[in-house]
């Protein structure tokens, strides 16, 4: 243990045992009321109601990277840190119309793999594959990465003790309960998550008032209140199509139009999405009082915890445990769960076993959701780099998929080839751009190149899709 530990041991090994145990009992009661075939292990028998719906899309969405990385941003770059931050919120919004068209186009459909595939055909399914893997490994790592530093900023453990733990629990309680564990857990953890959250930004605002925070930072760091920061406006631009590439193409915001009731799905998503905003807005806010109280910190990835203890001291830290801790494994659990049922649905029952029947598909996500967890542990074994570094650059695979998902559900004349396209064309310029430009570029240049490509290839080579074969209906003569 650290000299400089702000959590005692004792107290860290009593949260992190008791939420753990928590979680986990949770997780095997909620498994065992379902009913046991592969719709309800894989969407929680298509039922959930708006107040389960909407905390499951929060806490989903509120990851290791809100409550760690959006602090970073606004430290480093400021008021745009912390709003540009926010505009990941978009995703979320922009979605809810396009969750209401996939719940009615596709009412028995499992995954986002399966819309592709019927939408698009095989090679872009592949591609499509591909991307989403790619991107749910980054993601993934960056949570096991949060989970390592949580406990190594706070308590002073080895950074590998808190990854292996918290990623442990979040893969246990998966495995017993499925989608039913995952959103039962996510609506308990949005909830501490908010009301901790609260209860951090007005400690912390009485100790240090926002007159005392803005006249320390026009003194002495005036650049992080320029609204004109061009760094800043680039970030925001790239951060709001990021979050839409994110959202679109990833399983874990399609699980949850098919596992929710059609009357919730649109009200769900946009206010899931108000209720994310609020997180990164605290946590930057938090950032912006370290700068104003020239608060040494060592690691930018720490800038929440080290200052909220700093500020409310041994408290804060337990609070930024808890605060922390759920937000790690919402996501953890909501990732775990999404990509099982991508592998179990689209790579084993759809590829290499057509045959596959609905309880070999429920075991192969079991599976799948063990194999995840320990391939995440070893991934996240070194800590390799800037959190958020690496979901920008994973950001220029996600924002290649934005228009042909957005396109293939609105006009009927979007082209396959022209996906395929659009979605290869687009990753490779925003992973260069990332290269030669600058990272915040990566997400903005894929998506416009993706826009492009589809654009033009489906205006000047048409198709003319039967919309009844994404519901599994012959086509019309």
């Amino acid at each position: 243990m650290t000299t400089d530990a702000m959590l005692a041991p004792g107290t860290a090994w009593l949260l992190l045992v008791g939420f753990s145990v928590l979680w986990i009992a949770l997780g095997i009661w909620w498994g065992r009321r379902g009913s046991g075939d592969a719709d309800d292990y894989l969407l929680a028998g298509r039922n959930i109601g708006l107040a389960l719906s909407t905390a499951t899309l929060m806490a989903s969405w509120v990851t290791g990277n809100t409550t760690l990385a959006a602090p970073e941003v606004g430290y480093t770059l400021g008021l745009w840190g912390m709003f540009g931050y926010a505009l990941a919120g978009l995703g979320l919004f922009l979605f809810a119309p396009l969750a209401v068209r996939i719940k009615r186009l596709m009412p028995r459909a499992r995954t986002s793999g399966d819309f592709v595939r019927l939408r698009y055909g095989r090679l872009c399914w592949a591609l499509f594959l591909l991307i989403t893997m790619a991107y749910t490994l980054g993601f993934l790592i960056t949570q096991g990465m949060g989970a390592g530093l949580l406990l190594q900023s706070l308590s002073g453990f080895d950074y590998r003790l808190g990854m292996v733990c918290v990623i442990g629990v979040s893969t246990t309680y998966t495995l017993f309960g499925g989608m039913r564990a995952v959103v039962g857990t996510d609506f308990i953890q949005s909830l501490l998550i908010m009301a901790l959250l609260v209860l951090v930004a007005v400690l912390g605002f009485s100790r240090f008032g926002t007159d005392q925070v803005y006249t320390a930072l026009a003194s002495e760091h005036p650049g992080r209140l320029n609204l004109l920061l061009p760094a800043g406006l680039l970030f925001a631009w790239n951060t709001g199509l990021f979050s839409m590439g994110e959202v679109f193409h990833n399983n874990i915001w399609w699980s949850r139009v098919f596992a929710s009731r059609p009357s919730v799905v649109f009200r769900s998503f946009v206010l899931g999405g108000f209720a994310w905003v609020t997180v990164p807005i605290v946590t930057g806010a938090i950032a912006l009082m370290a700068l104003a109280q020239n608060l040494e910190i060592p690691q930018v990835n720490m800038v929440f915890p080290i200052v909220t203890a700093q500020l409310l001291g041994s408290g804060g830290a337990a609070v930024v445990f808890v605060i922390i801790f759920a937000s790690l494994t919402s996501t953890l659990d909501s990732l775990l769960a999404a990509t099982a049922d991508l592998i179990a649905e689209d790579v084993i029952a759809h590829w290499l076993r057509p045959e596959s029947t609905d309880q070999q598909i429920r075991q192969a996500a079991r599976r799948v959701v063990v194999a995840l967890g320990l391939l995440t542990m070893l991934l996240s074994w070194q800590y390799v780099t800037s959190m958020y570094q690496l979901l920008l650059f994973t950001g220029a695979l996600v924002a290649s998929t934005i228009w042909p998902i957005a396109m293939g559900l609105y006009w009927r004349q979007a082209n396959r080839q022209a996906a395929s396209a659009a979605m290869l064309l687009g990753s490779i310029s925003g992973l260069l751009a990332y290269g030669l430009i600058a990272p915040y570029c990566a997400a903005l240049v894929s998506a416009a190149v993706s826009a492009l490509v589809m654009g033009l290839g489906s205006h000047y080579w048409p198709e003319q899709y039967d919309w009844r074969q994404l519901a599994g209906e012959p086509e019309s003569p």
